[in-house]
């Protein structure tokens, strides 16, 4: 999996110009799966959004966790992010994994990370074309892939 992470004052996401969700203070993620993406990803990665340390504490310094703040979250699905640009001016999107595979992942990332927040998070629609709006805060913004957890 790869997220992208923005740090962010509010962040939504519509639909056919309506808002299917919207949040405060806390974290958008852009959320890319492969076909070798599983279960231990998902926990993996959702432990590391709440716990990351991004946020500014009294003196300024990113300090505090999501959890700390008790923040929102935001999670968007995005198949490009696994997109490869070595060859020719086309992305190609071979490894962004196939629906039957992402779509239960995606879900299952969502409902982990809604556990380990204590709160409901919101959600894009997956496959959908989708309207991001957000104000990043800093900017902040952090890639991760679970391939590189070493």
């Amino acid at each position: 999996m790869i997220a992208v992470i923005q740090r962010v004052k509010e962040s939504s996401v519509s639909i056919n110009n309506i808002v299917k969700a919207s949040i405060g203070v806390g974290t958008m993620v852009l959320l890319g799966i492969e076909a070798s993406d599983d279960q231990t990803d998902v926990e993996w990665l959702s432990r590391k959004i709440v716990n990351m340390r991004i946020f500014p504490d009294d003196e300024g310094v990113m300090n505090k966790s999501l959890l700390d703040i008790n923040g929102e979250a935001l999670v968007i699905s995005q198949f490009t992010l696994h997109a490869s640009t070595k060859k020719g001016n086309r992305p190609s999107y071979i490894k962004a994994a196939k629906p039957e595979i992402s779509v239960p992942l995606y879900e299952a990332f969502i409902k982990q990370l809604a556990s380990d927040l204590s709160k409901p998070v919101g959600s894009g629609e997956f496959g959908a074309d989708m309207q991001v709006s957000l104000v990043n805060d800093g900017p902040v913004t952090i890639i991760i892939d679970t391939k590189d957890k070493k």
